[in-house]
Parts: C-alpha cells; sequence; structure tokens
C-alpha cells in the first residue's frame, strides 16, 4: 500500500554513544532513516546523545536533540514536538528498551504517539526468551532446552536439570552484555547475577550447551503484504560459543548445501511471520549439528542490527532506508531498488557473486588484566570487511586491513614462548588472535582432521587456511625475479599483498610492484549491484580483484579522494568517519566529484549515496596507489581519518600523488621532538621539559635531569598506547623492562608531568592565504594525567581568565602560521601555575571536531575541507568572535563492565569507546545531562565516601562543605577523615580494606554508599583502592577519581532532577 497520510511528524529514537556492542552501524542505519523520512516528506524528530555522529548534525533532521535517551527526557520532547509517531528499530537495543518503557508507563498513549517500524507484541515476542521459545515450539521449529530465571535460586534449581557447560543469556540486553558460558558452579553464580543485575527486567536465560555446532544468520526483511526477502545468509567461521559480533563471519555462508540453505530460508520467513514483523529488517540467527544436521533457532532480532549493516554494505541493499519506508505505509514491490538505478523494485532479492569476509577488531591491549577469551559477551571495539572473488582473496583483504601491522596469515611474536598445551589452548578456546594460530598449526605440519578436532571450525575453512599457508612455503623457496607472470597473478587471486610477497620472497613491496606492472598484473575492480551483474548498475560501488574485465569506469571530471578512517578502535572511532564524511561533502559542494576508500561497515562514509564513488578497500599503500592509477584524482585528503591514512602520506608524497592540505614536512616537523622544540623556541612558546631516550640507562639519565613525575610513552602512538605517569626511578626501571622495547628505531618519549595542571584543547582550521578561525577552546574537567580522549570538557572554559584564553589564540595562530598548516589542527595545551604549556599539536582532524561543531552550530571539518580546497575563511563568511548562550560538555563512555578484574581508574591510556553531549543553560545542567547520557544515577542524597590523596586534600574541602549542604552524611578513611575533622567538617571514619572489618567495600556492597570520591598517586595506593573503583561500578554506585570531577559532580547534583531539553535547530537558529 502507498505511505500513510495519517502520519506528518515522526520521532526516531537513536542509539546513543558508541559502547561494546552497539557501535557505529547505528549512526549508519540511522542517518539512512532519517534521510529516507524526510525524502518523503515527512517531518523527522530525533533524539540521540551521541555527539560524533553525523546523524546528529542539525541538517539531518526537522528538529534535533541530543540528549539523554531514557523516558524522562524523552516525554518531554513528545509534549514539545507532538509526533505521531515513534521509529524506535533504528537505535539498537537503547532504542528498543526506552521506547518499551513509554509504552509501559502509559506515555505514547498519553500522548497519542504510535510505535511504527515493529509493534510491541512483536518485540516482547522475540525479546522476552520464554515467549520465544513457546512462539518456536509452535511453528515447529527446535530451540535449545532452556529455562527463565528471575533470581539466583531459580538459576540454580535450572543449572540442576542442564547440567554444565551452561550458557548465560540475559534478556533485553545489547551484545551478550552480562551473559556467558559457566563450566563450573563458581562461574556459573558470578555470570548468573552479572546477567541478572544487568537485565533490565531482571530476567535471564539459561540454555544448554550447543558449543561446537555451527552458527548462520539470515538478514530479512518482510512488509504489511507479507513480501519476504533474504538480504544475505552469513555464516560464523568461529562455531557456537563466541558471539556473533566477535566471530569472523562470511557472506554467503559456505558449507551449506542448498537443501540446508532452503530449510533455514524457509525457517526464518516462518519465523518473522509468527513474531509478526511486518515492516522491515530482522536477523534470524541458527545453530547446526555437524554431526548430523539438526537445525535449532538461537534468537531473532526485531530491529535494524549490527549484522544488517554488514548484510547491507555485503550487498548493496539499504535495509534501513527500506525498512523506514517500509515502516510508513509502503510495501517492497512499491519501492525501487536504488543500486540498480530503479532497474529492480526493492523486493527483487540480492545476489552477490563474490565473497564477503568480516573480522572483528579488539582492544585488549588497553585492559591488560581482562580475559582475552571470546564467549557469549561481546568484546570487540570494531569490525573491518572486505570483498573478494572467493574466501581466500577475502580473508586475506580483510586480515591487512585491520590495522594490527598483519598483511595476511602473518607468524605471531609471542609464538616462540608457547609449549604445545599451550599452543593448543589458542587453537581450542577462541581469542583474537584465533586464525593465525591455526595456520601456525599449518605450518607445524597438524593435518586439517587435527585442528578440526581441538578447534571444532568447519573442515571447509580450514581446508582453504591450509592451502594458503602451502602457498606461502611454496613462495618462501623463491626468489621474486624467478617467479613466473602467471604464478604471480595466481598469488594476486588468492589475496596475496604485495608486502606479504616480498616478505615472503626477501625483497620490498616495491620491488614486487614494479614487476606486477612490468607483467601488466594490475587490479580490476568490480562493483556491488544487488544483482550479480544480471541488470546494470549507475552506483559507483567497487572492490578490487584479479580477473579480465573492468567496471570502474572513471570519469574524466576534477576529483578529490578521501581516505577513511578504518576499523573503529579505542583512540581512533566514528569521530574520524565524520570528518571524511564532511569532506566528501564539502568537495562536492565545490564541484569535485568524490571518492572514498574505507573498509569499515558499520559507518557512514562506506554508503555508497555519501560519496559519488566508493572503494571498499584495505587502507594500505597498495591499495591506495592502485585507486589513485586508475582514477587520477586532482587531490587526495589524507589528514581526516586518523592516523591510519596519516601514515600513509610519506609513501604517498614519494609516489607523487597529490596530497593537499598540511604537507608531509609540516606534519612530521609537528611529530618530530626535536623539530617540534625547536619552532616552539623560535616563536617563544612554553613546553615542559622533554627529551627523547633510545636506551634504558639514558632514560634514567634524562628523567633526573627533567625532574620526577614525568610522563613516558613510546614514539608514534594514537590514544596513549602504553603511556604511564612515572613518580620515581624505580617504577621508571620496572616501566622500560616490562611495558616497552626501548630501542634506536622505537625511541621512549619522556616529559615533565605538570601535576595539577588545567588542560585546555583547542580545534582550529587556516587557509591557504594563512587566516585563522579558532573554532573552539575546550576546558578538560579532568586535570593533566588523564589522556584527552577520556577526558570530560566543556565548552565555553569555565574557570581560566579571558587573559589565558586570548594567549591561547594568540599561540595557536603563532604555531598554525609556523607550521604552514592548511585546513585543521588541534593544538593541546596546560595551564600551570598560570604559565600556558604546549603538549602537542597535531595537525590533523581531531576526535573534538563533531563536539566543536555541534557547539557553535558550524561544521568546521567540511570548513577546513574547503580551505584546503582553495576557498578561504573570508570567503566562507565565519564569525570573528563566537558568543555563546549555552554550556556544552562532553562526556565519553568505557567498557569496564565488559572486562570484569579491570580497574576503572583513569590515566594517561585512552580507554573510552565513545561519547555523548550535555546541554545546558549552566555548566551544572551540561554536565548533570552529559553523566544522564552516560546511564550514571547521580544521588541527590545519601552517604558520601571521600578519599583523596594527599595533595589534593586542601581541594576536597569546599566539596564536602558543599554535600553536607545538600544533605549528605560523609564518611572517610583516616588521613582524609583526619584532614576534614581539623577543618571542622563532620566526617565518620571507615576502614580501609586492609584494616579490618567491617570496611569500604563491604559498605559499598551493603548499598550503604551512595558517592565516591577516590583519588589516588602512588602504584601501591592504586592497587590497595583497586577494589573500591571495582565494586563501585559493579553497585551502579556514583563515582569519580578526580577532583576536578568531583567538583563538577557536586555541581551537577541541583540540577539533576528538573532538566530542560533544547533542540539545535533553536539554538543555532536554524529553523
Amino acid at each position: 500500500m502507498p505511505k500513510r497520510n495519517d502520519i506528518k511528524k515522526i520521532l526516531i529514537l537513536g542509539a546513543g554513544p558508541i559502547v561494546i556492542g552497539q557501535a557505529c552501524e547505528f549512526d549508519y542505519s540511522g542517518v539512512q532513516a532519517c534521510k529516507a523520512l524526510k525524502e518523503e516528506g515527512f517531518s523527522v524528530v530525533l533524539v540521540n546523545s551521541n555527539v560524533a555522529t553525523i546523524m546528529t548534525d542539525p541538517e539531518m533532521a526537522d528538529a534535533t536533540y541530543i540528549e539523554p535517551i531514557n523516558h524522562n527526557i524523552v516525554e518531554k520532547i513528545i509534549e514539545i514536538e507532538k509526533p505521531d509517531a515513534i521509529l524506535p528499530t533504528m537505535g539498537g537495543q537503547t532504542a528498543l528498551n526506552c521506547a518499551l518503557d513509554l509504552d509501559r508507563l502509559g506515555i505514547l498513549e498519553k500522548y497519542n504517539v504510535e510505535m511504527i517500524g515493529a509493534s510491541k507484541k512483536a518485540i516482547d515476542l522475540a525479546e522476552d526468551r520464554a515467549q520465544f521459545k513457546d512462539a518456536m515450539k509452535e511453528i515447529n521449529l527446535d530451540s535449545a532446552e532452556s529455562f527463565i530465571a528471575h533470581n539466583i535460586n531459580e538459576a540454580l534449581d535450572i543449572q540442576k536439570k542442564i547440567g554444565f557447560p551452561i550458557i548465560i543469556r540475559p534478556s533485553f540486553t545489547l551484545g551478550g552484555s552480562g551473559g556467558g558460558i559457566a563450566y563450573n558452579m563458581e562461574e556459573f553464580i558470578e555470570i548468573s547475577n552479572r546477567g541478572l543485575d544487568v537485565s533490565p527486567t531482571t530476567e535471564i536465560l539459561l540454555e544448554e550447551s550447543l558449543l561446537g555446532w555451527k552458527e548462520y544468520e539470515m538478514e530479512v526483511v518482510r512488509d504489511s503484504k507479507d513480501n519476504c526477502i533474504i538480504i544475505c545468509s552469513i555464516e560464523n567461521f568461529d562455531p557456537m560459543g563466541v558471539h556473533t559480533g566477535d566471530s569472523i563471519t562470511v557472506a554467503p555462508a559456505q558449507t551449506l548445501t542448498d537443501k540446508e540453505y532452503q530449510i533455514m530460508r524457509n525457517a526464518s520467513i516462518d519465523i518473522l511471520r509468527k513474531i509478526g514483523v511486518d515492516t522491515g529488517g530482522s536477523n534470524v540467527q541458527f545453530a547446526v549439528n555437524p554431526k548430523n544436521g539438526k537445525l535449532v533457532v538461537i534468537e531473532m532480532n526485531p530491529r535494524v542490527s549490527r549484522s544488517s549493516a554488514l548484510a547491507s554494505k555485503a550487498t548493496g541493499f539499504p535495509i534501513a532506508k527500506i525498512a523506514a519506508k517500509l515502516a510508513v505505509g509502503y510495501s517492497l514491490d512499491e519501492l525501487k531498488n536504488e543500486i540498480t538505478g530503479g532497474a529492480t523494485p526493492a523486493s527483487f532479492e540480492p545476489t552477490i557473486d563474490y565473497v564477503v569476509t568480516k573480522i572483528p577488531r579488539f582492544a585488549f591491549e588497553k585492559f591488560p588484566d581482562a580475559n582475552n577469551r571470546l564467549t557469549t559477551q561481546m568484546k570487540s571495539v570494531g569490525e573491518v570487511m572486505s570483498i573478494g572473488r572467493n574466501f581466500q582473496e577475502s580473508l586475506q583483504k580483510a586480515l591487512s586491513s585491520l590495522e594490527l601491522d598483519i598483511n595476511g596469515l602473518d607468524i605471531i611474536d609471542e609464538l616462540d614462548e608457547l609449549d604445545v598445551s599451550n599452543f593448543e589452548y589458542e587453537l581450542k578456546e577462541p581469542g583474537p588472535s584465533r586464525i593465525l594460530f591455526v595456520a601456525e598449526a599449518f605450518r607445524k605440519d597438524y593435518s586439517v582432521e587435527q585442528v578440526y578436532k581441538i578447534s571444532g571450525i568447519d573442515k571447509w575453512f580450514l581446508d582453504q587456511i591450509f592451502s594458503l599457508v602451502q602457498v606461502e612455503k611454496d613462495l618462501s623457496q623463491k626468489k621474486i625475479n624467478d617467479i613466473l607472470p602467471e604464478e604471480l597473478l595466481s598469488y594476486k587471486k588468492k589475496g596475496f599483498t604485495d608486502i606479504k610477497i616480498a616478505h615472503l620472497t626477501n625483497t620490498t613491496q616495491h620491488k614486487v610492484r614494479k614487476i606486477r606492472e612490468k607483467n601488466n598484473i594490475k587490479p580490476v575492480y568490480k562493483r556491488v549491484d544487488t544483482c550479480a551483474a544480471e541488470f546494470p548498475t549507475t552506483t559507483s560501488y567497487l572492490y578490487s580483484t584479479y580477473e579480465q574485465f573492468c567496471e570502474a569506469l572513471p570519469t574524466n571530471n576534477k576529483k578529490i579522494i578521501v581516505i577513511g578512517s578504518g576499523p573503529n578502535r579505542i583512540g581512533q572511532g566514528i569521530e574520524f568517519d565524520y570528518c571524511c564524511v564532511h569532506a566528501s561533502k564539502a568537495a562536492q559542494e565545490l564541484g569535485y566529484e568524490t571518492i572514498m576508500i574505507n573498509c569499515n561497515p558499520e559507518t557512514v562514509s562506506t554508503d555508497f549515496d555519501t560519496s559519488d564513488r566508493l572503494y571498499f578497500e584495505p587502507i594500505t599503500l597498495e591499495s591506495v596507489l592502485n585507486i589513485v592509477d586508475i582514477e587520477k584524482p586532482d587531490g587526495v585528503i589524507v589528514q581526516y581519518g586518523g592516523q591510519t591514512p596519516l601514515k600513509l602520506v610519506n609513501d604517498l608524497a614519494k609516489f607523487g600523488v597529490p596530497v593537499i592540505g598540511t604537507s608531509p614536512q609540516s606534519i612530521d616537523a609537528a611529530e618530530d621532538r626535536e623539530k617540534f622544540k625547536d619552532i616552539l623556541k623560535k616563536i617563544n612558546i612554553l613546553q615542559p621539559a622533554n627529551s627523547t631516550a633510545r636506551n634504558k640507562k639514558q632514560a634514567l639519565e634524562e628523567a633526573e635531569k627533567i625532574g620526577y613525575p614525568i610522563i613516558v610513552r613510546p614514539s608514534y602512538v594514537l590514544g596513549g598506547r602504553a603511556m604511564e605517569v612515572i613518580y620515581d626511578s624505580k617504577e621508571l626501571k620496572k616501566y622500560i623492562n616490562e611495558a616497552v622495547k626501548v630501542s634506536n628505531d622505537a625511541p621512549v618519549l619522556i616529559d615533565k608531568f605538570l601535576n595539577e595542571a588545567i588542560e585546555i584543547d583547542v580545534d582550529a582550521v587556516r587557509d591557504l592565504k594563512g587566516e585563522v578561525f579558532i573554532a573552539g577552546v575546550m576546558q578538560h574537567i579532568e586535570e593533566a594525567g588523564v589522556h584527552s580522549g577520556d577526558s570530560a570538557c566543556a565548552i565555553p572554559t569555565y574557570s581560566i581568565s579571558k587573559s589565558q584564553i586570548a594567549l591561547i589564540k594568540e599561540n595557536t595562530i603563532k604555531m598554525a602560521n609556523e607550521l604552514d598548516v592548511k585546513g585543521l589542527m588541534n593544538v593541546q595545551f596546560a595551564i600551570k601555575d598560570n604559565k600556558i604549556f604546549v603538549i602537542e599539536v597535531n595537525p590533523r582532524a581531531s576526535r573534538t571536531i563533531p563536539f566543536v561543531s555541534k557547539s557553535i552550530g558550524i561544521s568546521v571539518a567540511k570548513i577546513a575541507a574547503k580551505c584546503m580546497l582553495g576557498m578561504s575563511i573570508k570567503d566562507q563568511a565565519l564569525p570573528k568572535n563566537i558568543k555563546y548562550d549555552f554550556c556544552y560538555v562532553k562526556e565519553v563512555v568505557f567498557p569496564f563492565l565488559k572486562f570484569p578484574g579491570v580497574d576503572p581508574i583513569l590515566g594517561p591510556e585512552m580507554k573510552s569507546t565513545g561519547e555523548v553531549m550535555g546541554i545546558g543553560k549552566n555548566f551544572g545542567e551540561a554536565f548533570a545531562k552529559s553523566q544522564i547520557a552516560t546511564n550514571v544515577t547521580i544521588p541527590d542524597k545519601g552517604t558520601a565516601f571521600i578519599s583523596v590523596k594527599d595533595e589534593d586534600k586542601k581541594y576536597i574541602i569546599n566539596v564536602a562543605k558543599k554535600l553536607l549542604k545538600l544533605d549528605f552524611s560523609l564518611v572517610a578513611t583516616d588521613g582524609t577523615q583526619n584532614f576534614l575533622n581539623e577543618n571542622k567538617i563532620k566526617c565518620k571514619r571507615v576502614n580501609k580494606v586492609r584494616e579490618g572489618r567491617t570496611h569500604i567495600v563491604d559498605m559499598i556492597k551493603n548499598n550503604q554508599i551512595d558517592l565516591i570520591i577516590n583519588t589516588t598517586q602512588s602504584k601501591q595506593a592504586i592497587k590497595d583502592s583497586y577494589l573500591i573503583r571495582r565494586e563501585a561500578l559493579n553497585y551502579k554506585v556514583c563515582y569519580t577519581t578526580t577532583i576536578a570531577a568531583a567538583n563538577a559532580l557536586v555541581e551537577a547534583i541541583d540540577y539533576s532532577e528538573n532538566l530542560d531539553v533544547y533542540k539545535l535547530q533553536n539554538i543555532f537558529k536554524l529553523a
């Protein structure tokens, strides 16, 4: 049926910040939904707390609210906007849970708002484990033996029936949060308690183990006329027991017979009919017993999911866009398939003639204490996707896309340290690098049968890897000049990169490239078109392979290539994708054809309609040069995708690639310590004392000269990797012996640590004429010593003087001119004893760009891209001075709950996965909203526990007085309690953990503590107070580990109850 005319205004719920289990695939689906509904003439209201996404740019919706996603806040927005309908299926579990709350509390009924996209009944039937199991029985589909428990006693009774191992799955959570596999009673009780705690309905499903079974997913779309299409089948490389988000997955499924596929296809459609999903996309997961072929249904998601993003990018079929249109009344046969230019309707089932591989990206290096075994709770922080004409090509392209310095099935460094039992443990118990251990097993002459028995990975996949290892062995026996052209071509068809071939033949990738080009062995580019080339396509969505016919058809238009940021990871997240999308849009507005290169399936940059042409390829020198050769661009932008494209800049310049923006020499001058020191000296700008050490002796000598405390880190790192604050020579020796390998090629950087300094971030843009636009000056809420990516920060600044701001701006302009910056620049300053020091300068996009843009109502990334392309700041009519009528606070979210045993203390190494923004009329309101958006419950009364390091004691007096005024009672450990009592502040003493029971952790577990302020310094003090922070996290007690954040929190308590909501379009007068 045609679209509904009784609906005029639709409220879309976003997914909130990027967290493990719910990443930027919902940024992508939300953006598609906004576009689709606006295209159809609907007025779109958007609620999302995620500041880093394109989705919350004011032009994406008619009314944009960057506000916490909970029923209290959303009710206020509904009251103002009066939408006719709410669409909750584009924002993951966060949006779904919020919509169910709105329905349960009668808010939707009160304001006469209809839920579209999925009915409450369908959501309940799919998400409620018991109801779903009963529904499957009714349509004669098997599910694993399972029972529901609502408390630990019920769980213990059920465990006796099922036995061990047993799988625990909490209801209504994302990414398998709180779940796991228990092999003994201790693990069972721990995981069950955790699962009951994180489930919003206090409900867990206890399920018989299907470990070792094969796992599949079907991505299905159904409309109100009962048209059903399968978008694609997806097969997990890992057997059951690994969360599908953490498994390598392959599309289409490789090991199903046609009969098995048809049975699974029919079952998927039956499930959608039974659950009642009739206006959008769903994902159904199956397990198959490899011994007898028995099919079991695991679960289904009645919404756009992580796999929907993968299926969309794998096939080119825009699931979220189609689902949004189905939600407003259309049927599949009424909608055109855009990728074929309307030659086929959306009801035409996609067909693919290539293989897609997704590999997850992990960040265990950030959490060395975490258990890195993969289970039913998701732990990956991002993913890559690759496309090839066969599985081997697709797999090797994906491995080289991961940004892990691997170029295929490389040998792992730690292999030498493993004995046979530990090696086989890596094969049996999945970890982040299991596929590399599989390859190593074949190098050690294990047979396919042996590896299958240990790992349970399907023999078809093992055969493919075995074959690649045999090719490697063959290659390593040859010299590059002896390889015949047809042999080299066969290696390329199997996905071997130039650099991999070079390593195996002991030469350089440049030599391999020359030989390839001499023999005309070049990639061709095929189109992703949903129809296996049955119909011509107008959409330039391309991937490389080594065949005869090239479908790229490059134009002679003036064109710009934007190199994307690769997989999401801690230190390089969605903010860089945001910048890349704006670079593409800016170039289009100036009349350029734009070309995007990226390998991340979750993002907006890899939507086929974001740029004029999309190359879904690894971001490697070989891959980029191949595309440059065929496209011949007028310019290439590398400064927007973070470290991933930036590290290619020197090599690209050597090959004559026209890199636009800040020159490679200037980028190097900002990153090279000695060069940068000379520049600052020349323009008279202060910098903390610093040095570079190339061995242990030199490090100890330089540290003595500089004076402790110092901050140390390896050179050229992103996200503060292995960065530490060191207080004495003993700690420095330990750091050098254990944390890093110091050498001439890998020196250690040593800086004077400015204790108690205020940290400031500045984002600026400089045009080709030398004019500088200061876009934002941000004040960090945490003091120096906490990585800038992990610190909350505020615009405008709230405690520094006008003269300090003026000097910061002046110094920023001086550095931009001296470095001859063209485009974006980020500077970090520290203010200590009224002196302003420069910490570092990055002449590239920074992770604060989206936050600054949404605080001033101007797209900073777009302005800078236009400057790089020759448009001046003057021509863009930017304001000389920015006035702020509101306060904006950026806060971050951490994955600590996913990693039991990890200390949630903040430091110089970045650990956050995403961010939110709070907007308020004053700092207190903005900060309160930023905390609520990260699911922190700010207490308004109760008992506050205070334990602070000696240098913080003078600052705690004001905080303690404010808490008493707010009717909190105070408890503290001995030293802090004595100090507070001496200053006439009423406070009771509580035992430290090592001082005997009842101690502070007992009080947390007894729910006697409502707020914790705990600052520490020495390694021993951090160790001693670890349990306080960990249990605060487990028991959801509001806590802070810095004095600055404690001050902000106390200010926010006043505002946390009566919050207003603000529309971006009103703030910036855009409506």
